[in-house]
């Protein structure tokens, strides 16, 4: 799955400046469902006192779950999210995307979260084919 770029966007990083502002609006409508299943995160996790906000629900096709993975498997589009939206984030299986604090990253909780334990308990045979 590909960024939908727009000419005047293309034209901006060839000529060797790209506002991140114009990144993320392409993120945006180019992986909606990635956009606002992370956009909900931040804000549950700004409005709440919890260390984290996470999804542990699937998305409704392999089409949304293609935009999330694309969106969390690019460094650029993450980097770009989590600045965004003021957040560090966290993936395990095909769906499970956790919101963090930046300054939670220290912290046990986001060590456990990130854990080669935690992700061996996350995992189940549906989650193979992901």
């Amino acid at each position: 799955m590909s960024l939908d770029v727009s000419p005047k966007l293309l034209a901006e990083a060839e000529q060797g400046v790209v506002r991140e502002e114009d990144f993320v609006a392409t993120v945006r409508t180019s992986l909606p469902y990635a956009y606002d299943l992370i956009a909900s995160l931040a804000t549950e996790l700004r409005d709440g006192t919890l260390e984290f906000t996470d999804n542990q629900t699937p998305p409704p096709s392999e089409r949304e779950r293609g935009q999330l993975l694309r969106a969390l498997a690019s460094d650029a589009i993450r980097g770009s999210l989590e600045r965004h939206f003021g957040v560090a984030l966290a993936f395990q299986n095909c769906h499970r995307v956790a919101a963090f604090r930046p300054e939670s990253l220290t912290g046990e909780t986001y060590a456990r979260f990130t854990s080669v334990r935690s992700q061996v308990l996350n995992q189940s045979p549906e989650f193979r084919d992901c």
